[in-house]
């Protein structure tokens, strides 16, 4: 087990880091064709087999809480960016797709994002640190969900 002192250390750098990457991030994210959290609501759907998601695995993947996202949905279904239907296999549940224009404008946006990231991010590290970056990051996420005594 790591010394106390240093994990909290290392907290503080990775959390000051991402909160200086965000925020340079969303000054430059192209706010006239989404919000940042609708990007990541679309980021999530699009990744997902055939761009489709139950609303309830879409709750755990996306930054905002779930009252937030479903009222971010209704909005996206009103844009034409989603549709919503009902879970075939669960009647409670509900499915949210992207729509073709959904995807169109979720593209949009995201290869000005991936430049924006490849500008603050790819710059900083060479391939190498970037490799080492998603393996202790992904050690960090899987640690939260299955935590130690």
């Amino acid at each position: 087990m790591a010394d106390r002192a240093t994990a909290v250390a290392a907290w503080e750098a990775l959390f000051r880091a991402q909160v200086s990457i965000m925020r340079s991030l969303s000054a430059q994210f192209p706010t006239e064709l989404m919000s940042l959290n609708e990007y990541d609501v679309l980021f999530n759907i699009s990744r997902a087999p055939g761009r489709r998601l139950r609303l309830k695995d879409l709750n755990r993947h996306v930054l905002i809480s779930q009252p937030s996202v479903s009222r971010l949905v209704d909005r996206l279904v009103a844009r034409g960016l989603v549709q919503k239907t009902d879970d075939p296999l669960d009647g409670r549940g509900t499915i949210v797709q992207l729509t073709p224009k959904g995807f169109e404008e979720f593209r949009r946006a995201a290869i000005h994002h991936m430049h924006a990231i490849t500008d603050r991010v790819g710059t900083a590290l060479d391939d190498d640190e970037l490799h080492q970056l998603i393996d202790l990051c992904d050690r960090l996420r899987t640690a939260q969900e299955h935590p130690a005594g």
